[in-house]
């Protein structure tokens, strides 16, 4: 896999769309700013849905227990699965029973997480994403770039083409009007033909059973109330305890997510429609590993409202295929190390560790600290690349040892000013790659003290 910085190096290529990029992103933080600033009760909300969800990850297995027993109760199928793999392979049983060709899915990060509709496709299921930002890059072959906002990297006039090329729409147009329009129209088909539909939760409520499912479409609802199938996937940690908690955390996801009030559709299943199925797929996947990492369980508070990529100077500016796996950005970046911790060792330097993530997440996950322990994982464990560690190895040694310290400062500064610019601008310089090194001053700031001291 190529490292972050390189896969960013080739997004930042394009300057004018790295700039596009970092304002779109942007403005809808502020939109959170504002909307969270117009609640005075905002950081008790935080505080509030921090505490529930660390009751939850103390009594996880009672909840899900709890969660089971009562959906069950409500006539509700419910599978477990420890991994990806099983959660495609059930999915796949469900729809083999029922001889289900055609399947509209609503967004869902886990089951992206998981490589279900490839894993179906090649199974001669005909998989249709019903989110608009979804279908765009579905009919594109790339994975989401955002869990919020899955086609935020493209620009309506590429989407305009991408729709000439796939639903023969008008060529060259881009009205966004018109392409969601032409959308519908085409998804609208793929709704009536489907036998079954899927959803990801964004929670589930051991108390009643039932998952809430937050949408600004209606393509989730369309999808469960036209289909006879309907099945819905979830990772373990979106359990709440009660209905009643329900109200903190939606007044906390759609702020923090695009700046409106609440969703458009906040959707509650609890059982099955008349004639009709209702299955509930729980999925660990690495979750119950990462909940027994004392220094990262917070990682799984996540609501999947991606405020801190919205905030995050990198994420902004080297766009989220750079990450390489489902989940970018700083949220992605304490996730994805536990998973494969050499392929993803890079991940966590991705990072100013400037700690606005932090400041924006609802449920107050600790991001940057938690990047900065992955960091001394990474080192402890010995992935870091050779260079830097030899680097950070000697770094080490002249910033534990005054005279060294001194000395090679005071070399440093004549080099800067005497020696020529290709000894300092070459292929070891990679901060003079793409910027000026700094004017030195002719003395240190501890040499310009001593001699105050001495004019006194």
């Amino acid at each position: 896999m190529k490292e972050h910085a390189q896969k960013s190096a080739e997004f930042i290529r394009d300057e004018s769309r790295t700039d596009w990029h970092d304002e779109a992103l942007w403005f809808v933080r502020s939109k959170r700013d504002r909307a969270a600033h117009s609640i005075a009760e905002w950081e008790q909300l935080r505080e509030l849905a921090s505490q529930v969800k660390d009751n939850v990850l103390a009594h996880l297995d009672q909840y899900l227990e709890q969660f089971e027993a009562n959906a069950q109760r409500n006539g509700v199928h419910v599978h477990w699965a420890a991994d990806a793999a099983e959660h495609n392979r059930i999915v796949h049983s469900i729809l083999e029973k029922h001889n289900v060709q055609r399947l509209v899915k609503s967004k869902s990060m886990l089951t992206e997480e998981c490589h279900l509709n490839e894993y179906l496709t090649e199974r001669g299921v005909e998989v249709v994403d019903t989110d608009l930002g979804e279908r765009i890059i579905q009919l594109k072959e790339e994975p989401p770039s955002h869990i919020v906002m899955p086609a935020i990297h493209l620009k309506k006039e590429e989407v305009g083409e991408l729709f000439h090329q796939k639903l023969h729409t008008e060529k060259g147009a881009s009205d966004p009007q018109y392409l969601t329009e032409a959308a519908r129209q085409h998804l609208r088909q793929k709704f009536l033909a489907a036998g079954a539909a899927i959803t990801g939760v964004n929670f589930a409520v051991a108390e009643t059973g039932g998952v809430v499912v937050c949408t600004n479409e209606g393509n989730a609802d369309m999808g469960v109330h036209l289909a006879p199938v309907q099945i819905h996937c979830m990772g373990i940690e979106k359990i709440i305890p009660r209905a009643e908690h329900l109200g903190i955390f939606t007044r906390l996801l759609a702020r923090s997510a695009t700046g409106q009030p609440i969703t458009i559709y906040t959707s509650h299943y609890h059982r099955p429609k008349v004639n009709g199925e209702m299955h509930i797929v729980i999925v660990d996947n690495g979750r119950t590993t990462q909940l027994g990492r004392a220094d990262f369980r917070n990682s799984l508070k996540c609501i999947r409202c991606g405020a801190c990529m919205n905030t995050c100077p990198i994420y902004r500016r080297s766009g989220g295929h750079s990450y390489g796996y489902t989940i970018p950005g700083p949220i992605g970046s304490i996730l994805t190390p536990g998973i494969d911790l050499k392929k993803y060792s890079g991940l966590p330097f991705a990072s100013t560790l400037c700690g606005s993530c932090s400041d924006v997440c609802p449920v107050k996950i600790n991001i940057h600290e938690q990047l900065y322990r992955w960091r001394q994982v990474i080192v402890r464990e010995g992935h870091l690349p050779p260079a830097k560690r030899q680097g950070m190895k000697w770094a080490g040694k002249v910033l534990s040892n005054p005279g060294w310290y001194n000395s090679l400062g005071k070399l440093t500064r004549w080099a800067l000013r005497q020696l020529p610019r290709p000894f300092l601008y070459n292929s070891f310089n990679e901060w003079g790659r793409d910027r000026e090194l700094p004017q030195p001053p002719r003395q240190s700031f501890k040499e310009w003290y001593q001699n105050k001291k001495t004019e006194k």
